[in-house]
């Protein structure tokens, strides 16, 4: 029997969003690190440098979001990232999500889970606050000084938070080869969406392969095995 054909989970436009905004970000948080830990920046040097590159990577994150949104396929994935429901909020109560036959069955989680919306949100809104905060203070010109003390405050302090949540969202991805390749080549096995996205592969007009029901025993006369009732 033929394997069944993978099913098509982020289109080229849309890996190529994720891996420049991963890139920049990576970048941001390590010119920091080099600009900000004493050890770092006196092993790397080149602080001038680091800061322009930190700089120049902080202005552009947004771009690759303001060129995806040409793509309808990420506008898509935008609005159900943008959308909890009730199936998200029972994903957050379950302790152990990736159960298929403990008598619950399978939840039907959409394309993204509730902790990939989680996540989305937050990196939008990090992108958000540390841009507002970079740019008062690479221009300090019309802000005053207690302005630009809580910028650094909010700029330094998101910057762990940024950085704990990018490991964390390494971390789940490393333990899920499924969800890994996704990214990189853009496809899934239907079993792998059928355990972690079974509402997604429904949506996509597939259904989860079951075996089929025994059919009926036909009752059959004793002594007349052909007379069997249909």
């Amino acid at each position: 029997m033929s394997r069944p054909e993978p099913l098509t989970r982020f289109t080229g436009g849309q890996r190529a969003v994720h891996h420049a905004t991963a890139v920049l970000m990576l970048v941001c948080l390590g010119t920091a690190a080099c600009l900000y830990v004493p050890d770092l920046s006196t092993l790397v040097g080149r602080r001038s440098l680091m800061r322009t590159v930190h700089i120049w990577c902080g202005f552009a994150l947004p771009v690759p979001v303001l060129l995806g949104w040409l793509s309808r396929a990420f506008r898509e994935d935008v609005r159900r990232l943008n959308r909890f429901e009730a199936r998200d909020r029972e994903w957050l109560r379950r302790a152990d999500r990736r159960a298929v036959a403990d008598g619950r069955g399978i939840l039907p989680v959409g394309k993204f889970n509730a902790g990939q919306k989680l996540n989305a949100a937050f990196v939008a809104g990090s992108i958000l606050v540390m841009l507002g905060t970079g740019t008062m203070l690479t221009f300090p010109d019309p802000w005053s000084d207690d302005w630009r003390t809580g910028a650094t405050f909010v700029h330094d302090w998101l910057t762990i938070a940024v950085l704990a949540v990018v490991l964390g969202h390494l971390w789940y991805a490393l333990r899920d080869p499924g969800a890994m390749g996704a990214m990189w080549h853009g496809r899934v096995g239907r079993d792998w969406a059928a355990r972690h996205h079974a509402g997604w592969l429904d949506e996509s007009g597939d259904a989860l392969v079951k075996a089929p029901d025994p059919e009926p025993e036909r009752s059959v006369k004793s002594g007349n095995p052909d007379s069997a009732n249909p």
